[in-house]
């Protein structure tokens, strides 16, 4: 039996909008709120996330087959993300653009000289709340679902970008009722067929919290998903960091698909991609991701969250 390998990343990617000067006020719902985020920034920012691929291939050998990513304005950006020389023309992508209140929203990036996509749709959410006695409501990102087909066998793409984790008191009921609702999807498709099943996102929650925990079992006690990274949580390896505090939000989990013997694509090894070029040099952030802006001040980096990966052995019978 011969095998090579396909990799599947997800990246946050820092608030990836177009620059300001296209922005006109009534004509566009996408503005970055981001200091002097100006035509050169905008591609200079390409160009970054363009070598953090670069570097990958060189690493791995080859480019991922597919990409999850968060925190994408529009389609704009993903057109000239894909047009950048490092992905040689062959990839596509899918997007719709969400409630959210930032304006970001999660996306698909596929090689589609391997993938097939069948259909997509999304998972919206709106909550409801009340303070100082008037209703309001609040909204998110989308989750993005995907379900392609690679060779013979179909797979169910999640992309996910969680509520913050800084107003944790808010937030968090969010995060467990998405995920709560990513579950019973994940269980509906289990149930009905036997294809795969991978989520890909930046769950604002380390690998053991409570609620991530629960997302792995079936309501029997039956555990129906893996993560990969929660050794590597363990570890301490971390994808972004808040003050002092390492952090592991970013995840790939896989459905026992991924782990059988006999599956086409078959789970490796998972790591975050924390190349030296990826990390800030020197001063008090030195080590941890160089990020494209800390607070107003641009930095000129790549991301404040490292990309994470999980490399899948190509089984050919």
């Amino acid at each position: 039996m011969k095998s090579h390998k396909e990799l599947a990343v997800f990246y946050n990617v820092e608030n990836l909008f177009p620059p300001d000067e296209k922005f006109v006020k009534g004509e566009s719902k996408k503005f970055s709120g981001l200091k002097k985020w100006n035509e050169w920034r905008y591609k200079h920012k390409l160009q970054r996330l363009s070598h953090v691929f670069g570097l990958m291939k060189q690493e791995k050998g080859e480019l991922p087959f597919i990409i999850g990513l968060a925190e994408i304005a529009d389609n704009t950006v993903l057109e000239d993300l894909i047009q950048q020389p490092v992905f040689d023309g062959r990839y596509a992508y899918v997007h719709y653009d969400s409630l959210d209140e930032r304006g970001v929203d999660t996306a698909l990036l596929y090689d589609k000289t391997k993938i097939d996509v069948i259909d997509s749709d999304t998972i919206s959410f709106i909550f409801e709340f009340e303070e100082d006695g008037v209703d309001g409501v609040d909204t998110t990102r989308d989750i993005l679902h995907c379900k392609v087909r690679y060779r013979e066998d179909i797979l169910n793409i999640f992309v996910l970008h969680l509520p913050s984790k800084r107003d944790d008191g808010i937030n968090q009921p969010k995060r467990d009722y998405i995920l709560n609702e990513v579950k019973e999807k994940t269980l509906a498709l289990l149930k009905d067929s036997r294809e795969a099943v991978m989520l890909l996102g930046d769950f604002n929650e380390n690998p053991y919290a409570e609620n991530m925990n629960f997302l792995l079992y079936n309501d029997g006690s039956e555990k129906i998903l893996e993560n990969p990274f929660s050794k590597l949580y363990h570890e301490r390896r971390y994808s972004t960091f808040y003050s002092k505090q390492g952090l592991l939000f970013d995840q790939i989990i896989l459905s026992e698909y991924f782990y059988g013997q006999n599956s086409l694509l078959r789970f490796e090894k998972a790591e975050v991609f924390a190349h030296n070029d990826l990390r800030t040099r020197d001063g008090k952030y030195q080590g941890k991701p160089f990020r494209t802006y800390a607070g107003t001040r641009y930095l000129g980096g790549y991301s404040d969250h490292f990309p994470v990966l999980v490399e899948l052995k190509v089984s050919n019978h």
